[in-house]
């Protein structure tokens, strides 16, 4: 089991254990603290990322800005990612493809999915991830490239 994943499932059982994991990998990986996010759950195949809408993430037109989206698309599809690929195996974004299909209005929601990713070949898989408003409504989705080595 991958460290990140181990790590995730002690701490989640913990009250705000899910919130330390968050501010954890915020630690490591400073950029993403910029947008404050809660993983909020994490699995090989899955993970989901949640955002408050605050006025630190807004636009010029109180709605949550594109590259607050991007940057939990690229959190959530990171860390679906790094827990899915067997343990010796290294990872890195090399690309993404982005769509903003409506505004962003509310607290938003990215799930990653790779369910159906094979993870144990090398080479560029593309993670898709979704966000989605309050309502359910996908306002934004994602295609990322990430490139496997074992």
């Amino acid at each position: 089991m991958r460290k990140n994943l181990k790590t995730y499932q002690r701490l989640s059982r913990l009250p705000m254990g899910k919130q330390l994991f968050s501010f954890i990998v915020c630690r490591v990986a400073p950029y993403f603290a910029s947008i404050r996010p809660q993983i909020t759950s994490l699995r090989p195949g899955f993970a989901e990322v949640q955002i408050k809408k605050r006025r630190r993430v807004t636009n010029h037109i109180n709605t949550v800005h594109a590259i607050a989206m991007c940057n939990m698309a690229e959190l959530a599809g990171g860390m679906m990612t790094d827990v899915s690929v067997p343990i010796k195996s290294r990872w890195i974004p090399v690309g993404m493809t982005v769509e903003y299909l409506k505004k962003a209005k509310s607290d938003l929601t990215a799930h990653a999915q790779g369910e159906h990713i094979n993870w144990e070949t090398e080479g560029d898989k593309i993670v898709p991830v979704e966000v989605r408003d309050q309502n359910g409504e996908m306002v934004f989705r994602a295609e990322i490239t990430m490139n496997v080595r074992h």
